[in-house]
């Protein structure tokens, strides 16, 4: 198995590693926050460092194709549904969740469609500019929005609505560059 690969399986090792972290009784570990942020850090570090040798090495591999988009929507899965479980997403916490999920799955599914016509499409720039808000938000939203908090910015919501817009966006981006992968 390839480093690109190894990286991946251990993004998904990381989600169920990530989701205890979160779940530690505040009373045993009082950064549990901060643990499972960085958890989630590393692991989306992972799915930046898995792409990037992939690439530079030229080792991609039909095992990377299906696992690493599989591993990173179940990374961002989890997080929102930990941050939804505990009410860290605010009033609007749930809805946002199911619209950003909804969106990996019809990004997903387009791509199927498209696989199985023999056509691979790449992520495009607002998609990896979705994916990095994303994680930048769940970051701060994990980590009770350090530094932010002090001078009462909720940076962690301005970001966490800002990648859902992004989330929208792209999602209707990718369906309409897309929309040929359903004809005939």
């Amino acid at each position: 198995m390839n480093l690109p690969n190894k990286l991946t399986v251990g993004r998904i090792v990381m989600v169920p590693i990530m989701t205890a972290c979160f779940f530690i009784p505040r009373d045993i570990v009082p950064y549990w926050n901060y643990i499972a942020a960085g958890v989630f850090i590393v692991a989306f570090i992972t799915d930046i460092l898995d792409g990037a040798i992939a690439r530079k090495q030229n080792i991609v591999s039909d095992f990377g194709k299906l696992m690493d988009p599989i591993a990173d929507k179940l990374l961002t899965a989890s997080a929102l549904i930990m941050l939804v479980s505990e009410g860290m997403l605010g009033p609007l916490g749930s809805i946002m969740t199911i619209v950003i999920i909804a969106r990996e799955f019809l990004v997903s599914g387009i791509r199927m469609v498209a696989a199985a016509k023999g056509r691979v499409i790449a992520a495009g720039k607002l998609g990896k500019l979705k994916t990095i808000s994303q994680a930048i938000a769940l970051s701060l939203v994990m980590m009770g929005n350090p530094v932010f908090s002090i001078i009462d910015v909720p940076m962690d919501m301005i970001v966490f609505y800002i990648s859902v817009g992004l989330t929208v966006t792209s999602g209707v981006e990718y369906t309409a560059k897309n929309k040929q992968v359903f004809a005939g």
